[in-house]
């Protein structure tokens, strides 16, 4: 029997719901068809694929090994389509580009319009995630490229520094510090009341990691997982807060103050898939996101 890419999709589908009947539904073929074909495939490589025997169908140990070789082999022939389909000189394409949240409040705005501006013919496809699913779906071919922090990356990860992110305690305007210039010390920031983005935020790691090394308390009063939500509580409360300084340049309702020790900054990255077909609207972004950071 001839080896066909559905064959492929077909054991993939049942390795992962680990029941033929959900993994015939996806497929939209009956169970019948499905059951068929694997035990084809069988057939054709002569060894077992899949183990029955139990309440859940999963892999053999040789399976297993065949699925990692069949993901990896319609991950390059998808890659190799966009290739073919590839326009140099811009006039049409598809990028897909994900962020951690933070950059969605003031970096995603300026690049994706400038970007549209020039290649109004590229369609992106943007995405907000947390930086470990980033790298997840860069290395299973489900992004072309991802912008988020530098350091310890998956292995496949290839990353590359765009510019360093600052951050400063953040006030509203009806704060008692709201004007301050001069450094807080970090005690007596300790001391106030704080509206925080939740643990699920890479920036949330770096301030609690901040407060800890100076053995300061943070007394929370409100978390949240959206930015914006975050801007407008300090806006309208006596609540302060921590931000990339970047973010605080846009809302003009917003007043920074640097803490004393400051805190540290971050080093903001491009990130990609090791050796990944690199896309002329790929390329183009990642130009333009190396002039912003620029500017």
């Amino acid at each position: 029997m001839p080896l066909e890419l559905r064959h492929l999709r077909y054991l993939l589908a049942v390795a992962e719901h680990a029941n033929f009947t959900r993994a015939a539904e996806d497929l939209h073929i009956s169970q019948p068809t499905l059951s068929q074909q694997i035990k084809q495939l069988e057939k054709s490589l002569g060894v077992q694929l899949l183990d029955r025997t139990g309440r859940t169908v999963r892999l053999t140990d040789a399976g297993a090994t065949y699925a990692d070789h069949a993901r990896r082999a319609l991950r390059d022939l998808a890659a190799g389509r966009r290739a073919v389909l590839d326009v140099q000189d811009l006039t049409r394409g598809h990028l897909r580009l994900a962020m951690t949240p933070t950059f969605t409040a003031y970096l995603i705005g300026p690049l994706a319009g400038e970007f549209h501006d020039r290649h109004p013919g590229i369609r992106l496809d943007v995405r907000e995630m947390t930086q470990d699913r980033i790298e997840a779906a860069l290395l299973a071919d489900e992004l072309d490229l991802g912008i988020a922090f530098a350091g310890a990356h998956l292995p496949g990860i290839e990353s590359t520094a765009l510019f360093a992110e600052s951050l400063s305690l953040v006030v509203g305007p009806g704060h008692p510090h709201a004007g301050r210039t001069r450094p807080l010390p970090v005690a007596e920031a300790a001391q106030l009341q704080l509206a925080l983005l939740s643990q699920d935020f890479a920036t949330r790691g770096h301030i609690d990691a901040y407060f800890a090394q100076h053995r300061a308390q943070m007394p929370i009063a409100v978390e949240t997982n959206t930015i914006t939500a975050l801007t407008e509580i300090i806006q309208r409360t006596a609540l302060a807060t921590v931000l990339p300084d970047a973010i605080t340049r846009e809302h003009a309702h917003l007043h920074p103050i640097p803490l004393d020790p400051g805190l540290p900054s971050r080093t903001v990255s491009i990130l990609r898939r090791e050796n990944a077909y690199l896309s002329a609207a790929a390329r183009a972004l990642i130009r333009l996101t190396h002039r912003w950071a620029q500017t």
